[in-house]
C-alpha cells in the first residue's frame, strides 16, 4: 500500500534522502536518552564514596551541608573520614566512611552525642531525632563500616536465595541461604575484601578516629539495639574518651538469639493485658493458646493463595517489637489482631514478609557484626533452638539460617574473642528499656549488665517495646530524659507515663491489606487487559493517527505493565511458586510482553509492517526491562522495568521505521 501524504517521509530535492521532522527527532533523543540512562543506572556502581587521592588514615575533609531532621532540614557539615580497613594488617587498604556534625545552637556547646544506631546491617546516617538534643549539643553520626563507606558488604546472593526459595525458614531454604552465604563471603573475598575486619571492635575504633579528628575531648554516646554492642565495647576498649553513655534497648553479650522463654512470657504478659481489654478479651479467651494454636497450625492457603507460615512467625516477631503503631504496618496490635483473624490477614503478613524481610539487611555487614555471638548461636540450637515455642524460633532462625547457617562458613575476627561476655565499665551509663520490647527483653540488661556499671542507671518504661517506641510515645519526656542526663548525670524519667496498649490495630490492619493487596493486582490485571484489547482491535481495523499513536506509546506502557505484573504475581501466589514475586523471572518477560505488545499495537497502521514490528518491539520491550530491572532498587525495580521496555521497544521501532522508510525515499 502507498503511503499517504501526510506520511511521506521529506526529502531533499538534490538527493532524495529523507529528513526527519523536528518531532521525530525529539522524539528519539529522549527515547535514546532513557534506554542510556538504564544503562547507566544498571551498571553503574553501588558505592560513590572513595578514599581520596592522597590521603592517609585519620583524615577527615568536612564541608558544609544540610541535614534532614523531624525539626526540618537544619545546617550541619558532612565530610569523608579515612581509615584502615583492617588495624591489625599494616598493608590494608584503606576505606572512606561518611561523616555528619550537626552544631548545637548554643555558643558554647557541651560535649557532643555521637549516635550508634541499630541493625546490625542497618545505616548510621539516618537521625531525624537528631534535632531533639541540638541545642546543647553537637550531634555526630559515623557511618557503619560495611554500610555506608565506600567498601558496602551486600550479598545479592543470599537475597537472591531468600527470594527463590519459598518458605524463609524452611530446611531447603536454610540450606541454600548458607551455601548464599559462603558464596558471597568467597567472591568479596576475591574482591580483596577483609571480611574479619568488619567487627564490632574495628566500628568502634572508627568512631573513636572521628572523635580524634574533630578534636573532642570527650564525648557521649547514644546507642540503640546492636548499637548498644558497639557502645559497651567503646567503654571497655576507649573509657577515658568517653563522658557519658545512654542505652536504649540494651543488646548485652550473646544475645543476637532471642531466647524462647523469654518470648513466650512476653506474650503473657499481652495476654495478660488482653484480658483486661474489652475488646481484646471478647475475641479470645486466651491470647497464648490463640497464638499458639495459629502458629503451630497456620492454614496453608486463604482461597487460592499460599500462606508462607516461617514468614508468617518471622513477621510477627519483629512486630511484637513495638507497641505503638509508628512502625505500621507491623506492629504488636496488628500482629495480634492477624492472628484473631484469620488466613486473610495471615496471607497479607506472609506476602509483606517475602516482600520486605530478604532485602531489608546489609547481610555481610550483618553476618561479621554478628559473628560476635557465633558462639552463642551454636548454644541456642545444642539447646533446642526455639522448638516448643509459641513463634518456634523461626525469627532467630531466619537471622542465623539454622545450626548450619552461616556462623560455620563466614570468616569470624580475632577481634571477636575478648568481647563475647560483659565486662566491667567505669563509665557513667543509662539504660533504658521497655517492659514489652521482644527485641532486647529489659531483664537481660537488668541481671547481666547493670550489675558490672558502678555508675549505671536503668529506666524501665511501662508498655513500652523497641527503640521506635521510646522516640514515637512522648517527645518531649525522651528529649528531658536525655538531655538531663547528658548535662547533669540525673535520671528523670517522670515526664514518662505508661502507655497502654491499644488492641484496636487502626485503619491497616492485615486483613485491610489483603483487601486492597487483591483489589489492586486483580483491578489492574483487568484493566491492563482490557486495554490491550482494545488496542489490539483498534490496530487489527487500521490503526491510529500519527498523533494517537505517540501519546498511546506513551502513556499506555505504565497500566500494561503494571497490570500484566499483577497478573504474574497472582498466578505465583496460587500456585504457590517459590519465585519472588517482584524478581526478574517475574516482572521481565510479564512487562516485556505486555508493553510490547501495546506499543506494537498503537504504533500499527495500515502501511507498516504487523509481524516484523511485533518481533522488533517485543524483542526490545523484554531487553529493556530486564536493563530497567536491574537498574533499579528492589522497591523501584518494576517501574524502572516498565522504563526500559517502553524506551526500548519504542526506539527498536523507530529504527525500523527509519530502515523502511529509507528504500522508499531513494526510490523517489
Amino acid at each position: 500500500m502507498a503511503l499517504s501524504s501526510t506520511d511521506q517521509p521529506r526529502t531533499t530535492k538534490s538527493t532524495g534522502q529523507r529528513r526527519w521532522s523536528a518531532p521525530r527527532t525529539l522524539a528519539l533523543v529522549i527515547t535514546t536518552g532513557i534506554v542510556a540512562a538504564l544503562v547507566f543506572l544498571a551498571v553503574r556502581p553501588q558505592n560513590t564514596m572513595a578514599v581520596p587521592d592522597g590521603a592517609r588514615a585519620g583524615d577527615l575533609s568536612m564541608q558544609k551541608c544540610d541535614y534532614t531532621t523531624e525539626a526540618g532540614t537544619v545546617r550541619a557539615e558532612c565530610g569523608i573520614l579515612v581509615v584502615p580497613e583492617n588495624r591489625g594488617d599494616q598493608a590494608s587498604d584503606l576505606i572512606a566512611l561518611p561523616v555528619v556534625r550537626i552544631p548545637a545552637s548554643a555558643q558554647q556547646p557541651r560535649e557532643p552525642v555521637f549516635r550508634l544506631g541499630g541493625g546490625p546491617g542497618a545505616t548510621n546516617m539516618t537521625f531525624p531525632q537528631a534535632s531533639r538534643l541540638t541545642a546543647e549539643h553537637d550531634v555526630v553520626l559515623v557511618g557503619y563500616r560495611g554500610v555506608d563507606g565506600s567498601r558496602r558488604l551486600d550479598c545479592p546472593e543470599v537475597t537472591g536465595a531468600m527470594h527463590t526459595k519459598g518458605d524463609l525458614t524452611g530446611a531447603e531454604s536454610q540450606r541454600a541461604v548458607t551455601m548464599a552465604f559462603e558464596a558471597c563471603a568467597e567472591r568479596l573475598t576475591r574482591q580483596g575484601v577483609d571480611l574479619t575486619a568488619y567487627s564490632v571492635a574495628q566500628r568502634v575504633d572508627d568512631i573513636e578516629a572521628a572523635r580524634t579528628a574533630l578534636r573532642y575531648p570527650k564525648i557521649n554516646l547514644l546507642s540503640s539495639s546492636a548499637g548498644t554492642r558497639a557502645a559497651m565495647v567503646y567503654s571497655w576498649r576507649h573509657p577515658a574518651s568517653l563522658f557519658r553513655s545512654a542505652m536504649l534497648s540494651v543488646n548485652p553479650p550473646g544475645h543476637m538469639v532471642w531466647d524462647p522463654k523469654i518470648t513466650d512470657d512476653q506474650i503473657s504478659r499481652y495476654a495478660q493485658l488482653c484480658a483486661a481489654d474489652t475488646r481484646c478479651s471478647s475475641r479470645t479467651d486466651d491470647l497464648v493458646a490463640s497464638m499458639r494454636d495459629v502458629a503451630t497450625d497456620m492454614p496453608r492457603r486463604w482461597g487460592p493463595f499460599t500462606i508462607n507460615e516461617g514468614t508468617v512467625r518471622i513477621a510477627s516477631m519483629y512486630g511484637m517489637h513495638h507497641n505503638g503503631r509508628g512502625s505500621a504496618p507491623l506492629n504488636a496490635p496488628t500482629v495480634i489482631d492477624a492472628y484473631l483473624s484469620g488466613p486473610r490477614a495471615l496471607w497479607a503478613m506472609s506476602v509483606l514478609g517475602d516482600l520486605q524481610l530478604p532485602s531489608s539487611i546489609v547481610w555481610g555487614e550483618f553476618a561479621s557484626f554478628a559473628m560476635i555471638d557465633a558462639p552463642a548461636a551454636k548454644s541456642f540450637y545444642q539447646a533446642g533452638g526455639g522448638t516448643g515455642s509459641v513463634l518456634n524460633g523461626d525469627a532467630t532462625d531466619f537471622l542465623w539460617g539454622g545450626p548450619s547457617g552461616y556462623s560455620t562458613v563466614w570468616p569470624d575476627s580475632p577481634d571477636n574473642a575478648q568481647y563475647r561476655t560483659p565486662r566491667p565499665s567505669t563509665v557513667e551509663t543509662l539504660l533504658v528499656s521497655g517492659t514489652v520490647d521482644f527485641s532486647t527483653p529489659a531483664e537481660l540488661a537488668t541481671d547481666e549488665l547493670l550489675p558490672l556499671l558502678p555508675n549505671g542507671h536503668q529506666v524501665i518504661l511501662p508498655e513500652l517495646g523497641h527503640t521506635a517506641d521510646f522516640w514515637a510515645h512522648n517527645p518531649d519526656a525522651s528529649s528531658h530524659l536525655l538531655t538531663t542526663f547528658y548535662n547533669s548525670g540525673e535520671v528523670d524519667d517522670s515526664r514518662f507515663g505508661t502507655r497502654p496498649v491499644d488492641f484496636e490495630p487502626g485503619q491497616w490492619t492485615m486483613s485491610t491489606i489483603a483487601t486492597v493487596l487483591l483489589c489492586v493486582t486483580v483491578g489492574g490485571s483487568l484493566i491492563a487487559l482490557a486495554l490491550l484489547t482494545a488496542m489490539v482491535r483498534r490496530a487489527r481495523r487500521g490503526g491510529y493517527s500519527p498523533r494517537a499513536g505517540a501519546w498511546l506509546r506513551a502513556l499506555t506502557p505504565i497500566p500494561l505493565g503494571l497490570g500484566a505484573w499483577f497478573l504474574s504475581a497472582l498466578l505465583v501466589w496460587a500456585l504457590g511458586l517459590t519465585t519472588f514475586v517482584a524478581g526478574a523471572t517475574v516482572v521481565v518477560p510479564a512487562v516485556g510482553a505486555a508493553v510490547g505488545l501495546g506499543v506494537t499495537a498503537a504504533w500499527t497502521r495500515r502501511d507498516r509492517p504487523l509481524r516484523r514490528g511485533l518481533v522488533v518491539a517485543l524483542g526490545g520491550a523484554v531487553a529493556g526491562a530486564a536493563l530497567g530491572h536491574g537498574a533499579g532498587s528492589p522497591f523501584l525495580a518494576t517501574l524502572t522495568a516498565i522504563a526500559g521496555a517502553a524506551a526500548s521497544a519504542n526506539l527498536a521501532l523507530m529504527i525500523l521505521e527509519s530502515r523502511l522508510r529509507g528504500p522508499r525515499s531513494a526510490r523517489a
